[in-house]
């Protein structure tokens, strides 16, 4: 559904072993605010992201997330280290273009809002792009229709609901065709019903694999259904683990101050009654998965 039509994302390749490399990665990332150099937001955060996984980072509040993501965006210049961008180190003289690689969706949709209509705002990244106005139509229409945005185009945004401008948000970041996308706490302003589509249009891009995602997020449903989970805390990265790693530790659940996803719940709920479920809770919905066991009895 997500995909391009005719055009694949290929990995870049390690130049020592020609093998895929990270599509981002970062090492030894160090950044204070203003005069605070002894108490840096970040001191020595390393990671990389390969390209068609979906990362999630996660920790306490104020411990950098949101920074982190600036830097890699290049919103911020690192005081030390280096990011690579595709296999390309992120300097003063590529950061212009290597921006462009990198897509990324706020917590406030609002706040990306920029034309009188739907379509102006889907329109905007592609004109600083300096794309043909044929080219710009082409791509406008498209990410509206794989959005649901299409009958919305020339409705001012103020008259859209949350879970629309969040779309329309992401419509206009795809549309510029980004590598690598970052939600910076996407799904916390959007009421459950948003945030069960927005949940649901993460899941499409990261099957269709033409898209690497990273997002910041306290939302433990979000967090499950990633492939990876990177724990920033005290400056640095200190976990990266499988998301059924990270629900194993009650103590750094805590730390992060994340809850058991209700579907991990309900599983351990059963499991005290010596019902263990054979389907994966990340996969399917409860329904799907608990409706046949009682459908046997």
């Amino acid at each position: 559904m997500m995909g391009r039509d005719g055009q694949e994302r290929r990995a870049e390749e390690d130049p020592v072993r020609g093998e895929p490399g990270p599509v981002l990665s970062f090492e030894n990332l160090g950044f204070a605010y203003g005069k605070r150099k002894e108490n840096p937001v970040l001191n020595g955060a390393s990671g990389a992201v390969e390209p068609g996984s979906w990362v999630s980072l996660i920790g306490p509040n104020g411990c950098g997330k949101s920074t982190l993501i600036k830097l890699l965006g290049g919103l911020l210049k690192p005081q030390t280290g280096r990011i690579w961008i595709g296999g390309e180190e992120l300097t003063p003289l590529s950061a212009y273009r290597l921006r462009r690689s990198i897509g990324m969706v706020f917590q406030n949709p609002e706040n990306q809002f920029i034309g009188a209509t739907v379509e102006e705002d889907i329109a905007f990244g592609l004109e600083g792009q300096c794309l043909p106005r044929c080219e710009m139509r082409s791509r406008v229409k498209e990410y509206a229709g794989r959005l649901g945005l299409t009958e919305l185009l020339h409705k001012h945004p103020g008259e859209l609901s949350g879970g629309q401008k969040q779309r329309v948000a992401i419509a206009s970041v795809l549309a510029m065709q980004p590598k690598v996308v970052i939600f910076d706490e996407a799904s916390s302003m959007l009421d459950e019903k948003a945030r069960r589509e927005l949940l649901g249009l993460l899941k499409e891009m990261r099957t269709d694999g033409n898209y690497t995602l990273l997002s910041i997020t306290h939302d433990a449903e979000e967090v499950l259904q990633s492939d990876r989970v990177l724990v920033l805390d005290g400056g640095v990265i200190r976990e990266d683990l499988r998301p059924e790693e990270l629900f194993a530790r009650p103590e750094l659940l805590t730390a992060c101050r994340l809850a058991l996803p209700f579907r991990i719940q309900m599983q351990q709920a059963l499991a005290d009654y010596g019902i263990r479920l054979s389907g994966s809770l990340k996969d399917g919905s409860l329904e799907e998965i608990i409706c046949p066991l009682f459908s046997k009895r």
